[in-house]
């Protein structure tokens, strides 16, 4: 999560991990800028956030026909394909599934990678335990493996499977000091309410507004599924917000998202798909 929800270049970051692999991996300038300004954004703004994108190595300038456009990188189509897995089909943990527990030990000369790791940690749903000592669902060791690949510092780092933690006194306090629970819960009511507001006027009466409010959804809920990691009822407070939550984007996309496929199928002139 490099930019806020809501900005110029996280609503561009939507509608190309959305619409780009499906509409064949390619998109003229002048089509971003006209479905962008149907989020009320200018085109200058979207020039700007797309030189953004191109820093971060998610898009690569890239011609058709003597028309500008912008191409995925090579190494984007897998990053956002982790994307689609987090951010519709996000996973909850049940009372018996296991643990992962990640104990790490970085010599001096690496110490400008801890707070790297850390972060990222934190940004797949990572409890800290100690500053060395961090823990998330087990069906998350993946994404771990990955980042410590990445970072090269696989081996320093261990992976323990494990049954629930054993702690001194309440397991659900001791998760209430591994995770921000208070400020996860405010996020999902804050995030509540604005896809309840994309809901309140029903269905949309044209493919550019379902377009509009669909992309506006998927944008506030993403970063939920990356912080929070789903962890098993029993151990939440009373009346957590996640299924509320969750039901709500469920609702968006049931509601907006084949409109405002047809909305961006029709602007980049992308032949329908057979069933």
């Amino acid at each position: 999560m490099d930019s806020r929800p809501g900005s110029t270049t996280s609503l561009i970051r939507t509608v190309i991990g959305l619409y780009l692999r499906r509409a064949g991996g390619w998109i003229s300038i002048a089509d971003l800028i006209e479905v962008m300004e149907q989020l009320d954004v200018s085109a200058p703004l979207t020039r700007t956030a797309v030189v953004r994108l191109k820093k971060k190595g998610l898009l690569v300038p890239h011609s058709r026909d003597k028309v500008s456009g912008y191409a995925l990188a090579p190494e984007a189509a897998t990053m956002l394909g982790k994307g689609d897995r987090r951010i519709f089909s996000a996973r909850h943990m049940q009372p018996d599934d296991p643990w992962c527990v990640i104990s790490f030990s970085l010599p001096e000369e690496l110490r400008h990678v801890r707070h790297q790791l850390r972060r990222r940690l934190y940004w797949i749903g990572g409890g800290m335990i100690s500053p060395a000592l961090w823990i998330c669902p087990d069906f998350l060791a993946d994404e771990v493996e990955d980042i410590l690949n990445d970072l090269d510092i696989r081996r320093h780092a261990t992976l323990l499977r494990t049954e629930r933690p054993r702690v001194a006194g309440e397991l659900s306090d001791a998760i209430a000091e591994w995770w921000d629970l208070t400020a996860l819960e405010t996020l999902h009511r804050e995030v509540a309410v604005e896809l309840s507001a994309l809901l309140a006027d029903g269905t949309a009466e044209t493919d550019a507004v379902a377009f509009a409010r669909y992309i506006r959804g998927v944008d506030t809920w993403r970063i939920i599924p990356y912080i929070d990691p789903g962890l098993p009822s029993d151990l939440l407070p009373v009346d957590w917000p996640g299924e509320e939550t969750t039901a709500l984007f469920s609702a968006i996309s049931t509601t907006y998202a084949d409109a405002g496929w047809d909305y961006v199928r029709a602007v980049l002139g992308v032949e329908e798909e057979t069933p």
